[in-house]
């Protein structure tokens, strides 16, 4: 993700999540600080005949990495567009050397849930109003690998059973 895709990052933010979408400002922050070799996030975009219709955005902390965003346009919703950008998260969160990846998904976006299962993330708790002003309470999962490949390899494993299903 580059500034110039801000603008339609929002478009797509705005319609998917319209009641707490990200400000061009935390885009803006965001991009600010993955740049240079101190770089720590990691944000992309996938489009299609030049709309944006997916993004997503990664920082790492020491050995844990937070997803940030993914979003994929409801059109393309259960094509695997959002396992392919939650592949480069995780091969990103691999590069970074994080061991853990961990996440907040709405309780009530059940189909994001069932993507990141797949990939390996587990349910560990709540938190309670955290989508606001809504007040819907945030999922928090956690994908913890301790194979040599880290996060990316779970990645592939997902990919695998994908393919095969």
């Amino acid at each position: 993700m580059r500034w110039w895709d801000i603008d339609r990052v929002l478009e797509l933010e705005k319609d998917l999540f319209p009641e707490d979408a990200w400000s061009r400002g935390m885009f803006w922050s965001e991009l600010a600080h993955s740049r240079g070799p101190e770089a720590t996030r990691r944000y992309l975009v996938a489009e299609d005949d030049g709309r944006v219709v997916g993004y997503a955005g990664l920082v790492a902390s020491g050995d844990q990495a937070d997803v940030q965003t993914i979003a994929v346009a409801r059109a393309l919703q259960g094509t695997g567009l959002g396992a392919r950008l939650l592949t480069e998260l995780l091969k990103a969160a691999t590069a970074f050397e994080c061991a853990e990846v961990m996440l907040e998904c709405r309780v009530d976006n059940v189909r994001a849930q069932k993507l990141y299962e797949r990939f390996g993330f587990e349910p560990i708790g709540f938190r309670r109003g955290y989508y606001q002003p809504g007040n819907v309470d945030a999922l928090v999962m956690r994908l913890t690998t301790e194979s040599p490949g880290g996060p990316a390899a779970a990645s592939a494993s997902a990919q695998e059973t994908e393919t095969n299903d």
